[in-house]
Protein backbone atom coordinates (compact mmCIF):
# COMPACT_ATOMS: atom_id res chain seq x y z
CA UNK A 1 0.00 0.00 0.00
CA UNK A 2 1.56 3.30 -0.91
CA UNK A 3 2.12 5.81 1.63
CA UNK A 4 -0.05 9.30 1.84
CA UNK A 5 3.05 12.33 1.24
CA UNK A 6 1.80 14.77 3.43
CA UNK A 7 1.12 18.31 2.22
CA UNK A 8 4.01 20.48 3.65
CA UNK A 9 3.67 22.99 6.22
CA UNK A 10 3.08 26.42 5.24
CA UNK A 11 4.79 28.71 7.17
CA UNK A 12 4.46 33.32 6.63
CA UNK A 13 7.12 35.94 8.25
CA UNK A 14 5.72 39.49 7.89
CA UNK A 15 8.29 42.02 8.54
CA UNK A 16 6.98 45.63 8.99
CA UNK A 17 8.11 48.91 9.02
CA UNK A 18 11.85 49.68 8.25
CA UNK A 19 12.86 45.95 6.75
CA UNK A 20 13.24 47.24 3.17
CA UNK A 21 16.32 49.11 4.72
CA UNK A 22 17.76 46.89 6.59
CA UNK A 23 21.84 46.86 6.26
CA UNK A 24 21.50 50.67 5.88
CA UNK A 25 19.00 51.74 8.80
CA UNK A 26 21.24 51.75 11.65
CA UNK A 27 23.29 49.19 11.55
CA UNK A 28 25.15 49.38 15.30
CA UNK A 29 21.54 47.93 16.27
CA UNK A 30 20.22 45.87 13.16
CA UNK A 31 23.58 44.62 11.57
CA UNK A 32 25.11 45.00 7.83
CA UNK A 33 22.93 42.18 6.38
CA UNK A 34 19.53 43.22 4.25
CA UNK A 35 16.39 42.21 4.00
CA UNK A 36 16.71 39.77 1.05
CA UNK A 37 19.98 38.38 3.02
CA UNK A 38 17.65 37.01 5.96
CA UNK A 39 15.02 35.91 2.85
CA UNK A 40 17.41 33.94 1.51
CA UNK A 41 18.73 32.31 5.39
CA UNK A 42 15.13 31.65 6.17
CA UNK A 43 14.44 29.86 2.76
CA UNK A 44 17.38 27.80 2.99
CA UNK A 45 16.53 26.57 6.40
CA UNK A 46 12.58 26.40 5.24
CA UNK A 47 13.87 23.51 2.44
CA UNK A 48 15.88 22.03 5.23
CA UNK A 49 12.74 21.40 7.12
CA UNK A 50 10.88 20.81 3.93
CA UNK A 51 8.29 23.65 4.75
CA UNK A 52 6.78 25.74 2.28
CA UNK A 53 8.01 29.60 3.50
CA UNK A 54 6.02 32.97 2.38
CA UNK A 55 7.82 36.10 3.11
CA UNK A 56 6.57 39.34 3.48
CA UNK A 57 6.89 43.35 4.36
CA UNK A 58 4.56 46.11 5.21
CA UNK A 59 5.12 49.73 5.93
CA UNK A 60 1.34 50.25 7.44
CA UNK A 61 -0.25 48.76 9.77
CA UNK A 62 -3.72 48.20 8.01
CA UNK A 63 -1.57 46.21 5.75
CA UNK A 64 -0.12 44.01 8.56
CA UNK A 65 -3.40 43.68 9.91
CA UNK A 66 -4.87 42.69 6.43
CA UNK A 67 -2.22 40.10 6.12
CA UNK A 68 -2.86 38.52 9.44
CA UNK A 69 -6.11 37.80 8.65
CA UNK A 70 -5.61 36.81 5.18
CA UNK A 71 -3.12 34.33 6.21
CA UNK A 72 -5.44 32.57 7.97
CA UNK A 73 -6.92 30.58 5.08
CA UNK A 74 -3.00 30.10 3.57
CA UNK A 75 -0.61 29.06 6.10
CA UNK A 76 -0.25 27.05 8.72
CA UNK A 77 1.68 29.63 11.47
CA UNK A 78 2.95 33.36 11.51
CA UNK A 79 6.51 34.42 12.25
CA UNK A 80 6.27 38.55 13.06
CA UNK A 81 8.71 41.58 13.66
CA UNK A 82 5.66 44.50 13.70
CA UNK A 83 8.66 46.77 13.84
CA UNK A 84 7.42 49.89 15.65
CA UNK A 85 4.30 49.06 15.94
CA UNK A 86 4.51 46.35 18.28
CA UNK A 87 4.65 49.13 20.88
CA UNK A 88 1.05 50.39 19.94
CA UNK A 89 -0.76 48.21 17.91
CA UNK A 90 -4.11 46.83 19.21
CA UNK A 91 -5.36 45.90 15.78
CA UNK A 92 -2.34 44.24 15.07
CA UNK A 93 -2.54 42.01 18.34
CA UNK A 94 -6.35 41.76 17.66
CA UNK A 95 -5.34 39.84 14.28
CA UNK A 96 -2.43 37.85 15.84
CA UNK A 97 -4.91 36.55 18.46
CA UNK A 98 -7.55 35.91 15.96
CA UNK A 99 -5.06 33.78 13.55
CA UNK A 100 -5.55 30.35 14.12
CA UNK A 101 -1.77 28.78 14.31
CA UNK A 102 1.13 29.07 16.30
CA UNK A 103 2.52 32.94 16.02
CA UNK A 104 6.19 33.68 17.14
CA UNK A 105 7.19 37.30 17.58
CA UNK A 106 10.78 38.40 16.45
CA UNK A 107 12.57 41.68 17.14
CA UNK A 108 16.41 41.89 16.06
CA UNK A 109 17.51 43.85 18.64
CA UNK A 110 16.75 43.83 22.56
CA UNK A 111 13.59 45.97 22.72
CA UNK A 112 13.70 45.78 26.66
CA UNK A 113 17.24 47.09 26.69
CA UNK A 114 17.01 50.08 24.45
CA UNK A 115 14.60 53.31 25.08
CA UNK A 116 12.14 53.18 28.02
CA UNK A 117 9.46 53.55 25.35
CA UNK A 118 10.27 49.97 23.74
CA UNK A 119 9.57 48.16 26.64
CA UNK A 120 5.79 48.13 26.40
CA UNK A 121 5.16 45.67 23.31
CA UNK A 122 1.59 45.25 23.13
CA UNK A 123 1.64 42.93 19.90
CA UNK A 124 3.63 40.42 22.57
CA UNK A 125 0.28 39.37 24.06
CA UNK A 126 -0.30 37.62 20.70
CA UNK A 127 2.17 35.76 20.48
CA UNK A 128 2.79 32.05 21.53
CA UNK A 129 6.70 33.09 21.79
CA UNK A 130 8.37 36.41 22.05
CA UNK A 131 12.11 36.77 20.73
CA UNK A 132 14.55 39.32 21.14
CA UNK A 133 18.05 40.50 20.93
CA UNK A 134 19.18 37.05 18.45
CA UNK A 135 19.12 39.27 15.40
CA UNK A 136 18.74 37.00 12.34
CA UNK A 137 18.96 33.55 14.57
CA UNK A 138 15.94 34.64 16.24
CA UNK A 139 13.94 34.40 12.63
CA UNK A 140 15.77 30.76 12.79
CA UNK A 141 14.67 29.37 16.03
CA UNK A 142 11.24 30.90 15.54
CA UNK A 143 10.72 28.81 12.61
CA UNK A 144 11.95 25.57 14.18
CA UNK A 145 9.55 26.36 16.92
CA UNK A 146 6.96 27.07 14.82
CA UNK A 147 7.22 24.14 12.44
CA UNK A 148 7.49 21.87 15.64
CA UNK A 149 4.69 22.85 17.33
CA UNK A 150 1.99 22.38 14.36
CA UNK A 151 4.08 19.07 14.21
CA UNK A 152 3.26 18.12 17.15
CA UNK A 153 -0.44 19.25 16.67
CA UNK A 154 -0.35 17.16 13.10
Amino acid sequence: MPVKKTESLKITVINGPGFQRLGIREPEIYGSETLEDLTGILDQLACKLDVDLTCLQFDNEGEIVSAIWDRNEKTDGIIINPGGYSHSSVAILDAMKGFDGPVAEVHMSNVISRESYRNKLVTAEGADIFIAGAGFSGYKLALRYVVDKLKKNR
